[in-house]
């Protein structure tokens, strides 16, 4: 695969990472609405996310798509569990 290739394929799962992350807006919606979900699964995304965040800072190479693709789930992901109680 050309370094092109691969960076644009990095880019694209960044995307939908992002989009992924996104979808908690309605589980915070809900929670904010009186309908409380369980903090556990986005607990564990934010977890998951910060530890991708501080791998792709701590790269020699610091690794943007990573690090592009997983700030939403700690924000997302965060947002949800405070909402959730």
């Amino acid at each position: 695969m050309s370094e092109k290739t691969a960076k644009k394929l990095g880019w694209a799962g960044t995307c939908m990472s992002i989009l992924m992350y996104v979808a908690y807006i309605a589980q915070i919606m809900s929670n904010l609405d009186g309908n409380k979900g369980s903090f556990i699964q986005p607990l564990a995304a934010t977890i998951n996310c910060t530890l991708w965040v501080t791998y792709g800072f701590c790269k020699k190479d610091r690794d943007y798509p990573i690090i592009c693709a997983n700030v939403p789930g700690i924000l997302f992901g965060l947002g949800a569990v405070i909402t959730s109680f």
